[in-house]
């Protein structure tokens, strides 16, 4: 099966389209957000990507509507900076995004906010390598596959930093996620840095392969965002409160109705249920309430450190962005009153 398409990450290329000044900063967002959403589509960007899974569900199962939302649409992509420049361009007024992708583009003058947290891959990214490689440490000097720029990126350079290391201590392999995985199996390289479900597709073709360092290491270095157009959380955030009650409706639904659900997930993302069963065990998804939580406790005070850090030793910013700038609370707080 072709999973070439199921990508959530970002390129140092995406970054680099003309986002700087393609919106003029919008004024505060308004305290009070109202219950009922004003009318219009809601245009959203999803990529094939499971931890965005529940808007598929929201989607299948009505759920938007039951919400009151008039009308929410679903802009597929397939590649981070399509989504990007859309999202700069006014085309969208939401984006599901990693989290090292909403600092880059804030660090490039886009003005948006993250309104909740959507997942945690812990186990769905990692380092694979072939049985001479034992640890961390023996990467000193390895030919490494990954996909520069993005959570690849973002995870192999903190599992060097952790050990002591810099990328410059590897030898890079630049290629895609996708082929990573079959270039160690192959025997082209002994490392490759890859997410799921090529991690699994990896380690049931060749039992010397192994899982060296994962995403849950370090839980939140690998995770994703909603983010909202300054200029559309002003306008419309009836909208943007009842989109993430919708988020936790599907997710509620998923979590009565697992399989069915991941069944729906798996054929919007090209792939069946069976063949993503460690990716979904790998991701966790959140919920408003657990956003807010998050956002008030450790995401805020350590994730978010930890993947500015992570993203400014792999060379995806240049400059250190905030917190407190990017973060949106009121939202998932005013979904949970």
């Amino acid at each position: 099966m072709n999973y070439a398409s199921i990508s959530k990450h970002v390129s140092r290329a995406a970054i680099a389209l003309g986002i700087v000044g393609a919106l003029a900063l919008s004024p505060a967002v308004a305290q009070d957000i109202p219950s009922k959403p004003e009318p219009g589509t809601f245009k959203i960007g999803i990529e094939p990507w499971l931890g965005y899974g529940q808007w598929h569900v929201a989607a299948s199962k009505d759920l938007f509507k039951k919400a009151n939302l008039e009308n929410v649409e679903l802009v597929n992509f397939t590649e981070d900076k399509d989504i990007n420049a859309a999202l700069a361009s006014g085309q969208l007024d939401a984006a599901n995004i990693a989290t090292h992708t909403a600092m880059g583009m804030v660090a490039a003058g886009l003005p948006v906010k993250i309104v909740s947290l959507l997942d945690f891959s812990l186990k769905a990214d990692a380092i694979l390598a072939g049985a001479d490689v034992k640890s961390v440490a023996d990467l000193k000097g390895k030919k490494i596959a990954f996909e520069e720029g993005t959570t690849s990126d973002i995870l192999l350079n903190y599992a060097l930093a952790s050990n002591g290391m810099t990328i410059n201590d590897i030898e890079r392999v630049p290629m895609p996620a996708a082929d990573a995985g079959t270039a160690l199996i192959a025997g082209q390289v002994p490392v490759a840095v890859t997410y799921e479900p090529y991690i699994s597709t990896a380690l049931a073709q060749d039992k010397n392969i192994q899982l060296l360092f994962e995403a849950g290491k370090d839980p939140g270095l690998v995770s994703d965002v909603l983010v909202v157009r300054e200029e559309v959380l002003k306008e419309k955030p009836g909208q943007v409160l009842a989109m993430i009650k919708a988020w936790d409706a599907a997710l509620a639904d998923y979590k009565a109705n697992t399989e069915e659900d991941r069944a729906i997930i798996a054929k919007a993302v090209g792939a069946s249920p069976e063949d993503l069963k460690t990716a979904f065990d790998g991701v966790q998804y959140y919920t408003s309430a657990e956003a807010a939580k998050a956002f008030a406790g450790d995401f805020k005070s350590k994730t978010f450190a930890d993947v500015l850090k992570a993203a400014k030793q792999a060379g995806l910013l240049k400059q250190d962005v905030s917190a407190d700038s990017m973060i949106d609370t009121s939202f998932v707080d005013a979904a949970n009153k």
